[in-house]
């Protein structure tokens, strides 16, 4: 088979990153308006940001392996549910999103306890879920996204449109931590544009990328403007004690 010829895009590329710096590090015409009191914002106790890899906890979408020795012929495997649960043999529907592995291995052995002499379950992974992501705020294409292999924040602030010139030149990257408790970090987007070598922050499932328009005063301020327009499985940023699917 052959190939045809592409033409080169790099410069069309360069010219529009040129385009989006300049945008974001241009000055901001004063307003001739007088100024109002900005409203006031509750502060959310965010926790402090980490890059620590929490262990895997499970998702609507995931495939799993179930097998419990005593008794074989209960082995299945099964899908996580959109409302989080599986159905094991024998049992009713059980909750395991959000759980780990050997969370959700401990949960089954006690649900079958009272049906098994032996009822320890061995449980794996076989399939994950497409791993998503949301963008939104001063973007041309706001929605959830599914990661394309390792993805950083101003990959994906690009894959949706790149950000907007009504934007101020940052980025809120809200991730699920430690125990449930949602993080905040910012990134600058002229510098990330500018200095390949930058940390453009490295995603995972179900982190929150958010442009928005004037510069964020407050946590809880990220919050207002977030609570309209977050799909469900993003909101626990909305209540960053939220530990539960």
């Amino acid at each position: 088979m052959t190939s045809s010829h592409r033409p080169e895009r790099k410069p069309a590329l360069a010219a529009m990153l040129s385009c989006i710096i300049l945008s974001l590090s241009s000055p901001v015409a004063a307003d001739p308006t007088p100024a109002r009191a900005s409203p006031r914002f509750d502060d959310i106790p965010y926790a402090t940001w980490s890059d620590m890899e929490p262990a895997y906890r499970l998702y609507p979408g995931d495939e799993l392996e179930l097998s419990i020795l005593s008794a074989p012929e209960l082995n299945k495997t099964m899908t996580v549910q959109p409302d989080g649960r599986i159905a094991p043999a024998l049992l009713d529907p059980v909750m395991v999103a959000d759980l780990t592995l050997k969370e959700a291995a401990a949960t089954l052995s006690d649900a079958y306890a009272p049906h098994l002499l032996r009822s320890t379950v061995n449980l794996s992974l076989k399939t994950i879920a497409p791993l998503q992501i949301f963008v939104g705020g001063q973007v041309d294409k706001a929605g959830v996204y599914t990661m394309i292999g390792d993805m950083n924040a101003l990959q994906a602030i690009m894959m949706a449109g790149g950000p907007r010139s009504s934007s101020r030149g940052e980025a809120i990257i809200i991730r699920r931590g430690p125990n449930g408790t949602a993080m905040m970090r910012r990134l600058d987007l002229g510098r990330a544009l500018r200095d390949p070598a930058a940390d453009s922050v490295p995603l995972r499932r179900l982190d929150i990328i958010y442009v928005p328009r004037s510069r964020i005063s407050s946590l809880g301020e990220v919050v207002q403007q977030l609570r309209a327009l977050l799909p469900f499985q993003f909101t626990y940023a909305l209540s960053p004690t939220f530990r539960g699917y």
